[in-house]
């Protein structure tokens, strides 16, 4: 499915994000399209878990990572190739097709393990493509000057399907088994597209030799201009840093914390909110103000800020005190994750910009989770204090790195 770009620009260019129509379709299109993966996640643990045993039903969930980690520097080149709207359109189509296809297999049938496990490895190949594109669409719809605030927007409604997804997804459940929350998903997933084919993009200058060059060379040409961008090149790195600190600690890290502290699923349960809630001001943050000076340096902060309090995590003395610390962590790593986001926006060339997407993504996506069973075992070992300290550091020089490099740490964002 396809639709034709209207104009040279976005309508609404020199609008507020939060009052620009076309802004607003987009957002709708990716909130609607992020409530369903919510609740397509839920029903593929929940189904998974009735078929098979609780390290089978592991295997299920983590199995989309390993297409997604392969595939994703490729996607980059597709979403630039073809145009990120066209690319996220057809991949919300193909995973909307899928999901309901075996939402109606589980209604004839019930769950077999093999068709959940095919299900995870399409929607983890889609995934390869439509995350790169999601990454580049930003840029195209509305001006650099509003790109910070497209961030905000696009963390608050990140908050809001993570929030109601989950629910959503338990009740189908329980009202129709993993069958009618698979068809949720799809239906959901589904609203995203008519949203997205009346959206206007920005018109990129014609590739004559586009058809001449290989997807390799495109792949190539789109990592050696990172490696040569003054901005970019730190900056990925950063953000790479930032991630494998931050996605042990917070994952695997915080359930054992829990579980030797005494606080329980619902002491856990706590502080994971106020972790939400820190990131869901800072999305607020920058959806109101639309812009903040100095974004290179305050990124760099914020890091710094965030690993510290990571660290500081380990030894909150209650479930209060632990919640106080979680809410500082979501406000700096909200923050920091925005700003770096629109960073990448403004300072990469829109024609790479789903080539860059890709390597930010392949770095926080497919690499940093690799972190968990190391960071589990290391707690194993030495117990959490000092992992969520080494963890911390290793956070930290992401910081240190925006700061410490001189035109990262100048980048501003455009008014």
């Amino acid at each position: 499915m396809t639709a034709t770009v209207i104009g040279t620009a976005p309508a609404g260019t020199d609008r507020p994000a939060h009052r620009d129509g076309n802004v607003l379709r987009w957002l709708g299109a990716y909130t609607s399209s992020m409530i369903g993966d919510n609740v397509y996640y839920l029903a593929l643990s929940w189904a998974a878990v009735q078929a098979g045993t609780p390290s089978q039903a592991g295997l299920v969930m983590a199995v989309s990572a390993v297409p997604r980690a392969l595939l994703m520097l490729g996607g980059g080149v597709v979403a630039d190739r073809f145009g990120p709207r066209k690319v996220v359109i057809a991949s919300d189509a193909v995973r909307c097709a899928a999901v309901l296809a075996v939402a109606a297999l589980l209604f004839a049938a019930g769950p077999g393990l093999w068709l959940l496990a095919l299900l995870a490895v399409v929607f983890g190949t889609v995934d390869a493509v439509f995350m790169p594109a999601v990454g580049a669409l930003p840029a195209r719809v509305t001006g650099h000057g509003q790109l910070a605030r497209v961030q905000g927007m696009r963390g608050l409604a990140i908050r809001f399907a993570n929030v109601v997804g989950a629910p959503l997804g338990g009740l189908a459940v329980a009202l129709g088994g993993p069958a009618a929350a698979f068809g949720l998903a799809g239906m959901l997933i589904a609203v995203s597209v008519p949203l997205l084919i009346s959206v206007r993009m920005r018109e990129l200058p014609a590739d004559d030799k586009a058809a001449e060059r290989t997807a390799w060379r495109d792949l190539r040409d789109g990592l050696g201009y990172i490696r040569r961008h003054r901005v970019l090149a730190p900056l990925i790195a950063a953000i790479a840093l930032g991630d494998f600190g931050f996605v042990g600690p917070l994952n695997v890290g915080l359930t054992l914390l829990a579980d030797q502290r005494g606080w329980g699923a619902a002491g856990m349960g706590w502080v994971v909110a106020g972790f939400g809630t820190g990131a869901g001001a800072a999305a607020l943050l920058l959806t109101v103000r639309g812009h903040l000076p100095h974004a290179g340096r305050v990124a760099g902060v914020a890091i710094l800020g965030g690993s510290v309090a990571i660290g500081a995590l380990a030894y909150a003395p209650s479930v209060a005190g632990a919640v106080g610390v979680a809410l500082l962590v979501g406000l700096l790593a909200g923050l920091s994750g925005a700003l770096c986001g629109a960073l990448l926006q403004t300072h990469a060339d829109p024609a790479y910009l789903g080539r860059v997407t890709a390597v930010a993504g392949l770095a926080s996506l497919g690499l940093a989770p690799l972190s968990m069973p190391v960071a589990a075992a290391a707690i194993g070992w030495w117990g959490t204090g000092p992992v969520f300290v080494a963890s911390a550091a290793v956070c930290g020089l992401g910081g240190v790195l925006a700061l410490c490099v001189r035109d990262l740490r100048r980048a501003e964002l455009p008014r």
